[in-house]
């Protein structure tokens, strides 16, 4: 593991498959980063990401390509290109696109996310995981996080 950092191309990263979407880890513990994680999330039309908070992480979602809506507590706002939303810890939060695919660059301090998504996304080329509201939730909790 190296301590001096390190530089992942454009296609570089742990792939996985979410929705029908690409997700890229970046940055995460098996690559040396204890106190953050990184990555970048496809996010196809109409899908979204459900309503959520992270128990102990803060997390910043910046919009690299596409529009929609951003949840954040009790405000829904219109996201575009360039927009970021902080999210504090313990505030619930989400993502609506009902007109375009996004693309979200995630960052989350401490790590965890990153793990999360290993066990809800699936292997490029693996089948879709089908996981019932329960075992999304039972998830979730592992990692610090709920679901509404």
């Amino acid at each position: 593991m190296s301590t001096q950092g390190y530089v992942l191309g454009p296609t570089e990263g742990e792939h996985l498959i979410r929705n029908a979407g690409s997700i890229l880890i970046k940055v995460d513990p098996s690559r040396g980063s204890n106190n953050m994680a990184l990555g970048t999330q496809q996010v196809p039309i109409r899908t979204g990401i459900q309503v959520h908070k992270h128990h102990e992480a803060d997390e910043v979602l910046f919009v690299l390509e596409g529009t929609g809506f951003g949840t954040l507590g009790d405000g829904r706002m219109r996201i575009e290109k360039g927009s970021a939303i902080y999210v504090p810890n313990d505030v619930w939060h989400g993502v609506e696109n009902p007109d375009s695919e996004l693309l979200l660059l995630w960052v989350v301090a401490p790590t965890g996310l990153e793990a999360f998504f290993r066990e809800v996304a699936s292997a490029p080329g693996a089948p879709p995981k089908q996981l019932t509201r329960e075992q999304m939730n039972e998830i979730a909790q592992k990692h610090g996080m709920q679901v509404q």
